[in-house]
Order: structure tokens, then sequence, then C-alpha cells
């Protein structure tokens, strides 16, 4: 692909979708908003705790209802194929879709809107036509949630050391194990778990499973409370779940590739994500240092913040370009084809650490713009700097992005001396 073919631009359906998120956010957000700081239970980026330490039932229930409606308005899942009821949009046009969902709702429920890892996702458009009927169209909806069941307490990015078994048994299958630090495990309609199905087959020894979170044997574990502090990440036991055939995603032997179809999606996410909030912190740290004063004058008169609000700008821009050329490069190559690009995981890994590093820079400038208030617990700048910290973790560490960088410019020069 020449440079001169890169289209990165906003399309007219992105505009299109942006115009019509906006409205959302006036007409159905901001009332259900209005009623949640009523109930004095918590806000949506700040929600009370249950005693089980999971998320407030009154805080879930207002996200719920921000998801149903924004199903209903054909919001809720851009990125999703066209054919299975998503707006079919391209890597491009969702990093625009994302940019705008951050920076226009902030840490409100406005998030809640654009499907995060508690709806559909491109490795479960692999499912049987079954599937699809129960599980697929209802997540695209908002009408139900879903978790992904990859890690396991002793196994993380080593994904071919996980533990958790499937046996066949008929037409049917029988799982067994124990998945913690999954998003949404206490919440969650139909688990999305990856399991060994043939061991010792390296990459083809793992298998997808749909699996109902009403089914006999599965149970929900403890809370793992998080720097995140949103009640929503936990342990999940499976003991002898029967799955039916039909909830077999792709074919025995593609859970690797599937789970890593999953995890390159919020990979690819972090560009559009940190781009709409780094803007957003940038637009409240301008405003803040025009209006704090020091010396008889405001704090943005000084060179010191001026440096920090300089390089907010950099990294911002820097890691958006980055974004954006990388997301047309992959929609060339197929961001989510089974088999992947042989050079599509370094692009991947290096728009996630990029993102990652720039972003964590980004809130950490925030921060010192703001002060003490930007200390002060449950500020938007406090709250977004233990984001920044937590996203350098899940999806693959900034360490395991690195490796396979390194991995795909060495492939073909040859073993190292």
């Amino acid at each position: 692909m020449t440079r001169a073919s890169i289209n990165i631009g906003i399309s007219d359906r992105v505009a299109d979708y942006t115009e019509r998120f906006r409205r959302f956010l006036d007409d159905e957000v901001a009332p259900l908003e209005e009623q949640l700081a009523a109930k004095n239970v918590g806000t949506a980026a700040q929600p009370h705790l249950d005693e089980a330490g999971r998320m407030h039932p009154e805080v879930w229930e207002a996200r719920r209802e921000v998801q149903r409606r924004a199903g209903a308005a054909g919001l809720y899942a851009p990125h999703n194929s066209a054919s299975v009821g998503g707006g079919g949009l391209s890597r491009v046009e969702m990093h625009h879709v994302e940019e705008f969902v951050y920076r226009n709702s902030g840490l409100g429920l406005g998030l809640a809107a654009l499907a995060w890892t508690e709806g559909p996702n491109p490795a479960i458009e692999h499912c049987s036509p079954a599937a699809r009927e129960q599980y697929l169209t209802p997540l695209i909806k908002g009408e139900i949630t879903a978790a992904f069941c990859n890690t396991e307490p002793d196994v993380g990015s080593d994904v071919l050391k996980m533990s958790t078994w499937a046996k066949r048994d008929g037409d049917d299958w029988i799982l067994n194990g124990h998945k913690a630090w999954i998003t949404n495990a206490h919440f969650a309609d139909v688990l999305q778990v990856v399991a060994v199905t043939e061991p010792g087959a390296g990459t083809r020894s793992l298998s997808m499973f749909l699996v109902d979170a009403g089914a006999p044997g599965f149970r929900r574990g403890v809370d793992l409370p998080t720097m995140m502090n949103d009640g929503l990440t936990g342990e999940l036991e499976f003991t002898d779940v029967r799955v039916p055939a039909e909830n077999v995603v792709g074919e025995i032997g593609d859970g690797f590739a599937l789970a890593m179809s999953w995890i390159n999606w919020r990979r690819m996410c972090r560009g559009g994500m940190d781009a709409g909030w780094g803007n957003w912190l940038l637009d409240r740290a301008l405003s803040y240092s025009r209006e704090r004063q020091s010396g008889g004058k405001p704090i943005g008169a000084l060179q010191a913040v001026q440096h920090l609000i300089a390089d907010m700008d950099a990294d911002i821009t820097q890691a958006k370009a980055t974004s954006l050329m990388i997301q047309a490069q992959l929609d060339e190559l197929g961001p989510f084809d089974i088999p992947l690009h042989r050079d599509a995981p370094r692009l991947i890994s290096l728009l996630k650490i990029i993102n990652d590093e720039a972003f964590y820079r980004v809130t950490d400038r925030a921060v010192q713009i703001h002060g003490a208030r930007g200390l002060q617990l449950g500020s938007p700048e406090e709250k977004l700097f233990r984001v920044a910290r937590n996203l350098r973790i899940p999806a693959g560490t900034v360490e395991i992005q690195r490796n396979a960088i390194a991995r795909g410019l060495l492939r073909d020069r040859g073993p190292a001396a």
C-alpha cells in the first residue's frame, strides 16, 4: 500500500454516526445521568460498591439502560460486521468514532453506549447460526452482556499454559476450569471461554466455547478489587459444565486464533480511546491553566505549565497520527482475518504500546497541572491516571508488545547471532 492510497479522513458514515451519537448524549444519556446522581450511589466513573465489593446495582442498571437504548438506536456495535447486524465500520472509521465517543463522554454514562469488553466482539462472529440467534444478536442489540474468559490465576500472556480444559462427551463438551481477572465476571449473561481441547497441539490446542451463565456447574467467584475500583473484576469457576456443540465458536482448535482476535480488537481500540480521553484532559488542562491564579497571573503564563501542556499535545498528536496510519494498514491486511496476516501482529503491538505509554504521560502531566486537585480521589485526572496505568497490562503487557515487535522485525533476517 502506497502512502498516496492511505485515507485516514472522516468518512460520511463516521460523520453520520457522530452526529447521531451527539444527539443521543443530549436526549438519552443526560437525563439518565441526572437520575443516577439523585440516587447517591456513585457515578459511572466512581460507583459505590455493594457488600461483596461489586459495582452498585443501580449504577450497573444505569449503564445497562444506556446500552439497551444505544442498541435500539443502532449505535452500540458499529465495529461489528454488517452481515451480523453491526455497523460494518473499518478500523480507521472506528478510530474516529472511538475518539469522538471518549472525548465527548469523558467519564460519564455515555461511554456505555459504545460496546466495550462486555459487548459483541469480532471473535464471536464465528459462532454457529443457533448461537448467533441466542447470543450474538442480543449482544449487538445491547440486550445481554458477555465476558471474555481467557486469563487464569497463574496464567496471563502465556495462554498456551492455561489449565482450563474441555473434553468431548457425545455431541457436547464438558468444561472444567478456573478463570480470574475477568471483566464483567459478576454480571455477564454469556461467557466466552477459552479452554484446552487437545493438549500439546501448540496453537491448535485451544478452543473457544460460549457458556450460558445459567448453565449447571458454572459459579461466579470472588470479586478481585483492582486500582480501577469499579467492582467489575472477578473469578469464575466451571465444574463439569455441559456445553452443546452449537456453542463452539469457529472450529475445535481455533481457540488461540479467536482469543487473539478478541485481544487484538482491544489493542486496536487504544488509538481512539487514548486520543479521545487525551484531548478531553488537554481541554480541561487548558481551561484550568487560564483560571487558576498564582502570583497574580494565570498559571498558564508560567513556562513550566506551558511545557506540560505542549508535551501533552505532542504525545496526543503523535500517538493519534501513528494509530491512524497503522489502522489504515490493518484495514488493508484484514485486522481480524484468521489466519492473521504475518505483518499484522507487529503493527497491532506498535499501536498498543505507543498509545499506552503516550497516554500514561498525558495523564501524569494532567495531574501535575491540576496540582492538589489532580491528586484528589475521584477527580477526572486522578481516575484517568489510574486507568492509564491499568491499560499497560490488560490485552498484553507493554513488555509482551515489545517482544512481538522485535519478533516481527527479526523474523525475515535470519537467526540472531
